[in-house]
């Protein structure tokens, strides 16, 4: 039998809580109070899924080699669904607003359609809509 998750936590370093949370406040996610103090926020992508944003010196607490450089090099994506192509834009636009930065072109690939930011530690995130029923058959 396949393992099977009931819930999944993405862990990040972060430079500054108080302005991550500012910042993905602004998008529109909450955190999870229980969860969250003055080096963690607990931010809640679903009712299975969250985001441990972790300061860097408590991050290090948690691992054994140096933290990543995400603002000069990539580490990862974090990638989430929207539930059109106008949440995928209003979302990216809110990151952006917040001081997020652009991190490719749109893609519009019929099907899917995404847009791509930098947070303000420079972790990539993409926000996508699916049509499957547009999808192309083989």
């Amino acid at each position: 039998m396949a393992y099977k998750p009931n819930q999944t936590y993405v862990n990040l370093p972060v430079k500054n809580i108080n302005r991550t949370k500012d910042f993905f406040s602004s998008i529109g996610f909450e955190f999870n109070p229980q969860f969250s103090d003055d080096n963690s926020a607990c931010m809640v992508i679903n009712d299975n899924t969250f985001v441990m944003l972790l300061s860097e010196s408590y991050f290090r607490t948690f691992i054994n080699k140096p933290v990543a450089d995400v603002a000069s090099a990539a580490g990862g994506i974090i990638a989430l669904s929207a539930d059109s192509r106008e949440h995928v834009d209003e979302l990216a636009d809110k990151a952006l607003s917040a001081g997020g930065k652009q991190s490719k072109e749109p893609a519009d690939h019929g099907f899917m359609y995404v847009r791509s930011f930098e947070d303000l530690d420079g972790h990539l995130w993409e926000i996508a809509f699916m049509d499957m029923s547009a999808m192309p058959q083989e």
